[in-house]
């Protein structure tokens, strides 16, 4: 498993879980010896997307899971070779590296193909054919490769050879009888034999043991276009090797590859080795090129990704494959929720209204101080979170980290927030969808399957055009996905309270938390700002009461 800890924060980023991340990872990097990589589980909203832009920061990889995929594996590294190179090179490089299969690449290093020790023996066993180097398209290279030969003459009509494989052990006369136009003849030094080809019109003449070739060949071979090739080999030696010129793409497997994405899954790809068993697989990425191979004694090493949570620690909230994690810290300010592990962690959770507030802190509690840019992305994940304090959840912890991230980034908190706020609040051209999604948690209360989602917003007016739509689509999903209760959160920034959009089969909770009356599955709460704290503990003591 290579050396990564991912740090992500929960499904429907907003900028604290994104901020979080990055900030976060940044620490680790500087205090550890692992590289931290921050991750996000979802497409950034716009306020979050405004803030990475002023900042110049790269949004976190998008993930789907983390589960171990072929890519966490040090599998090994191989160099591919192109369909052209004779048998005889493909196997000397197996043998060079000791390895039983290489990938066969096109000009764009694309796979098409494997040549396995096992199928380049078998097909040279199998091949009896004399026509096998016109049949196979064998280049004039590889031929001379092949038989470290050395080129007398070669002809510019070289390019293609079609003839069949003729070696003259016999009378010179009798070869006549043999030879056809275009053939491939391995002869030795005499000179009567030699002009008896050229006379048959052979394409290639390879004369063996090293045995000069007169002028007087060499000008007949130039006037019939006969090239002429010489071999230190014995005929013998040499027509025993010739077959082995052969290009890999003759031979190689291109028909039902068994090959892996470097993406998939470890226990998917360990379920197809125990089909196939095969020494090795290859592994391309999304593009068909090819990264290495892999085989099953790599799947013997721990495959448990190292995963540290912020800004959450509920097990709907976070990263599919979290179970099969190796959850190393949570750094979060909310409830603590149904993440379990098999082993102490570090846990750290804060009553304050940021998370980003308490990475702060441990930079600072180690002496450290963020750059410019993550300490700008945390004083956004503040004000982000707090909505510059007007939020109940903010702390006098959450101003002091405020106003000492603000120096450092060299911004002016509340000129910043306003910029952001406008940003990050315009409803236009968003569907229901994005809109409902945009900051959306699952909570488990009891026996109930609650959903809350948190529009903050300077444009109310534009919703309400919108809300009876929201309020249908709304009822859908909570069929569809079976919630108990869905609640849509749309705060106003400028008036310091909330609308819910209530729907569900559960709807009357809302009732009995709040002490008020739905009216078309809506009702509007002055001073109601805060999901987690206004809003998730009045719901579970009423769902609690109601047992």
């Amino acid at each position: 498993m290579k050396d990564i800890i991912y740090i992500s924060g929960h499904k429907n980023p907003d900028t604290d879980s994104i901020c979080s991340a990055l900030a976060y990872a940044e620490f680790k990097n500087k205090t550890g010896s692992i590289t931290a990589v921050p991750v996000r589980l979802g497409e950034l909203n716009r306020e979050t997307q405004f803030v990475l832009d002023y900042f110049d920061v790269k949004p976190p990889e998008l993930i789907e899971t983390v589960r171990a995929q072929i890519q966490d594996l040090k599998f090994d590294s191989v160099a591919p070779i192109c369909p052209d190179i004779s048998l005889k090179m493909a196997w000397s490089i197996m043998k060079k590296n000791n390895v039983k299969t290489l990938p066969v690449v096109d000009e764009n290093d694309k796979l098409i193909g494997l040549a396995s020790l096992s199928n380049i023996t078998s097909s040279y066993m199998d091949i009896w054919d004399n026509n096998i180097l016109s049949k196979s398209g064998t280049t004039l290279e590889n031929i001379v490769e092949t038989l470290s030969a050395k080129c007398i003459y070669v002809s510019e009509k070289i390019n293609n050879l079609t003839g069949k494989i003729v070696v003259t052990a016999m009378q010179p006369e009798s070869t006549r009888e043999i030879i056809d136009e275009g053939d491939i003849v391995i002869c030795g030094d005499r000179e009567d034999a030699q002009e008896i080809i050229l006379d048959c019109k052979a394409s290639l003449m390879i004369i063996t043991g090293k045995h000069e070739v007169t002028e007087k060949i060499i000008e007949k071979a130039k006037s019939i276009a006969c090239s002429i090739i010489m071999t230190p080999y014995d005929t013998f030696t040499a027509a025993r090797l010739i077959p082995q010129s052969v290009p890999v793409s003759y031979v190689m497997t291109k028909d039902n590859l068994v090959l892996f994405n470097n993406e998939d899954l470890v226990d998917e790809a360990r379920e197809i080795m125990l089909k196939t068993r095969f020494r090795s697989y290859p592994v391309v990425d999304n593009n068909n090129k090819i990264l290495g191979s892999i085989s099953r004694y790599h799947l013997i090493s721990k495959t448990k990704k190292k995963v540290i949570l912020v800004d959450h620690n509920e097990r709907t909230q976070s990263i599919p494959g979290l179970e099969d994690s190796e959850l190393l810290e949570v750094i979060d300010h909310h409830r603590i929720g149904d993440i379990q592990t098999g082993s102490p962690i570090y846990f750290r959770n804060e009553p304050v209204g940021c998370t980003a507030t308490i990475i702060a802190s441990i930079f600072f509690e180690n002496g450290i101080r963020p750059s410019k840019k993550i300490a700008g992305l945390l004083c956004s994940a503040i004000i982000s979170d707090t909505l510059l304090f007007k939020s109940p959840t903010s702390t006098a912890t959450d101003k002091l980290m405020l106003r000492r991230l603000a120096e450092i980034a060299n911004i002016d908190p509340e000129k910043f927030a306003q910029d952001m706020f406008k940003a990050g609040t315009s409803l236009q051209g968003k569907t229901l969808d994005e809109i409902f999604n945009q900051d959306f948690k699952i909570f488990n209360i009891g026996s109930l399957k609650v959903g809350v989602g948190q529009v903050t917003t300077m444009d109310t007016e534009g919703f309400a055009s919108m809300k009876k739509d929201m309020i249908k689509y709304m009822e859908h999903r909570a069929n569809d996905e079976n919630f108990n209760l869905l609640i849509l959160m749309v705060t106003d920034l400028l008036k310091d309270g909330s609308e819910l959009l209530v729907a569900g089969d559960e709807k009357y909770l809302i009732n009995k938390a709040f002490n008020v009356q739905l009216k078309e599955n809506c009702v509007y709460m002055p001073g109601l700002m805060s999901r987690k704290k206004q809003v998730i503990p009045p719901l579970t003591n009423a769902a609690a009461e109601t047992k």
